[in-house]
């Protein structure tokens, strides 16, 4: 019987937030490639475009300005996914549910120039969009019918944006949305069971490894997960135990906003464009109970396979049994973790 190698032969691994399996199949990735190949854009945005409704002074669609901004700017969503009317729910059957939900929905931009990405931005503007994030979660969060607070970024046309202006946004719900509520019940039943965190004893069994980790500073490590099922998906763990950004001092707040910085200019460096991604934060429901299971943390989602080119598609086995990946998390560890900090777009880049 042959030794097992994580780099040549398929297996499945277990993802404990979610209490799911991926199926990594890296011998695939030596496979020719004559699939959809996804178009580069060209980056030449002008630092401010006349036509783009998120930059400083410009008109939305609803007729409403935005402020003339000079740092980062954040509004309700004119087109909201969520409302926070109260309205009678209808008369239901176990196999025909229905359950209203009430939210709010708002934008966030991160920069008045048209023309920048997160990695592009210096780290104290980061930190100033991390400290929106921490205003915008306890306001929201503050309201009696919001117990969720999800902040997330599409970045790039590949992921739905509609907009490159750099900006994310942010929903507000009565309700744990399902794979929240997936997670919330799996880390609520290791704490239970071990009295620790279940993010704390990873992070300190990756810290040992060496393995899967990206990048660290003195608050936060940046890993691929052990079970990720995007090819170069990364997670930043906070290496304190703390459940929401509010709870964050200054320095860890700063270190934060390092880790995203680094992380970023390491995609964007790794297929020299601007990397596609959805990023999103978990923390603490805002439901006014004491959550000591949950451990703050913030993926990155990136769809990117083999160039700036080939998109990885969930389609088939993906969508009829279980995730699968083409390439081990320790090789697409390897590979951001050799990519240097300095932007491909800077002089000083060199590789």
């Amino acid at each position: 019987m042959q030794a097992f190698d994580n780099n040549e032969h398929p297996h499945r691994r277990y993802n404990p937030l979610m209490d799911e399996w991926v199926l990594v199949s890296p011998h695939r990735a030596k496979r020719p490639w004559q699939g959809q190949q996804e178009s580069t854009v060209t980056d030449n945005r002008p630092q401010y475009d006349p036509t783009c409704y998120l930059c400083p002074g410009n008109e939305r669609s609803t007729g409403v300005f935005n402020e003339k901004y000079t740092s980062t700017f954040v509004f309700d969503n004119d087109f909201p996914s969520l409302l926070t009317d109260e309205v009678q729910a209808p008369e239901t059957s176990p196999l025909f549910q229905i359950k209203t939900e009430r939210g709010i929905n708002r934008v966030i931009c991160f920069s008045p120039r048209h023309d920048v990405t997160l990695p592009e931005m210096e780290t104290a503007d980061i930190l100033k969009v991390v400290e929106l994030w921490a205003a915008q979660y306890s306001d929201l969060g503050s309201r009696d019918f919001i117990n969720h607070v999800q902040i997330f970024e599409n970045k790039g046309a590949v992921m739905g944006c509609s907009n490159p202006h750099p900006h994310g946004q942010i929903w507000s719900q009565g309700s744990l949305p399902t794979n929240v509520d997936k997670t919330q019940n799996n880390l609520k039943k290791y704490f239970d069971a071990q009295g620790r965190s279940l993010l704390a004893d990873y992070l300190a069994e990756e810290m040992q490894r060496k393995e899967r980790i990206v990048l660290e500073n003195k608050h936060f490590a940046v890993l691929v997960p052990f079970w990720a099922i995007w090819p170069f998906e990364t997670l930043i763990v906070s290496k304190r135990h703390f459940g929401n950004i509010t709870q964050m001092t200054a320095e860890e707040r700063y270190a934060f906003a390092d880790a995203i910085k680094r992380i970023t200019i390491k995609y964007d460096n790794l297929f020299k464009t601007s990397f596609p991604y959805s990023s999103g934060i978990h923390q603490t429901p805002t439901d006014g109970l004491s959550h000591p299971e949950w451990h703050f943390h913030m993926h990155f989602y990136p769809p990117l396979l083999r160039s700036a080119t080939v998109k990885k598609f969930m389609v088939g086995y993906e969508l009829m049994a279980e995730a699968q990946r083409d390439i081990s998390p320790e090789k697409s560890a390897a590979m951001l973790r050799d990519l240097p900090e300095v932007h491909y777009k800077n002089d000083n880049f060199k590789i």
